[in-house]
């Protein structure tokens, strides 16, 4: 299994806009160091590492498109939706694309409510495809519930339900692989799906505690739980410099960046 990330950066991205000289926010992130930039959250899965594998994309951030050129990804069978808010679903237009290099219609996985939430939003991209072109994305509603198991582009994909502060997310496990992005509680449920989980993604968004995702002491907490083989972190602010994470994470657990590539087992 090989797991790509697309996008590591929360939902403004690092830089944020502004800064003094309108170049960027960058916090506490050394703007020289290239893993410091960070396009919003996105990863794909692959069941298969050969050039021509079609894997599971995970949301449609708002810099999809940027993500799918810069690691040449040609194709994705389907796409799942974590949850509908706007850094994870603002993509849905560049999934046109992936029709066209697909030849077909992908199937939009997600809970019923984040998919109601997308339809509304974008209730173009759900209309019946009219062959043999693409002006639009075309996405067949595919609803899912937390406890399910489903089977897509070659993997078996188990979901879990997290807690997101002022709604829900969903977590997955496939194989030896699992991610968590946009939580700041899990329950027994979501632990028990991790158990045993030899490559963890997961998401911690700051230092300092915050009311809707993981910070850095939490997301430690839960790994000394879970004990991954190896722990990568995601969806990360310009509190989280990547040199200083690198330096200061304990054995395991590591800083991720964009176009990361990770082998799973």
């Amino acid at each position: 299994m090989r797991v790509t990330l697309l996008g590591t950066g929360g939902s403004a991205g690092v830089p944020m806009v502004g800064g003094a000289d309108g170049y960027g926010e960058w916090g506490a992130c050394d703007p020289a160091e290239a893993r410091n930039r960070r396009t919003r959250a996105s990863i794909l899965i692959e069941a298969d590492a050969g050039q021509d594998s079609a894997g599971l994309l995970i949301d449609t951030s708002p810099d999809l498109r940027g993500q799918l050129l810069a690691c040449g990804v040609r194709s994705v069978a389907a796409v799942l939706y974590t949850h509908a808010h706007a850094d994870h679903i603002l993509g849905v237009d560049d999934v046109r694309g992936l029709n066209r290099t697909a030849g077909r219609p992908l199937a939009a996985y997600g809970t019923p409510t984040t998919l109601a939430e997308i339809t509304n939003r974008f209730s173009y991209a759900f209309q019946p495809w009219q062959p043999p072109l693409f002006f639009r994305p075309v996405l067949v509603p595919t609803p899912v519930e937390p406890g399910e198991i489903i089977e897509v582009a070659g993997l078996r994909v188990r979901l879990f339900e997290q807690d997101h502060g002022f709604g829900r997310s969903l977590g997955l496990r496939a194989g030896g692989f699992a991610y968590s992005t946009d939580a700041v509680s899990l329950d027994d449920t979501a632990f028990a799906a991790l158990e045993g989980v030899d490559t963890w993604v997961v998401g911690c968004f700051q230092r300092e505690p915050h009311h809707t995702h993981a910070w850095l002491d939490r997301a430690l907490e839960w790994v000394a739980r879970v004990r991954p083989r190896r722990t990568v972190l995601t969806h990360m602010g310009n509190d989280l410099d990547w040199d200083w994470l690198h330096r200061h994470l304990p054995a395991g657990v590591e800083p991720g960046h964009d176009g990361m590539v990770i082998a799973v087992g």
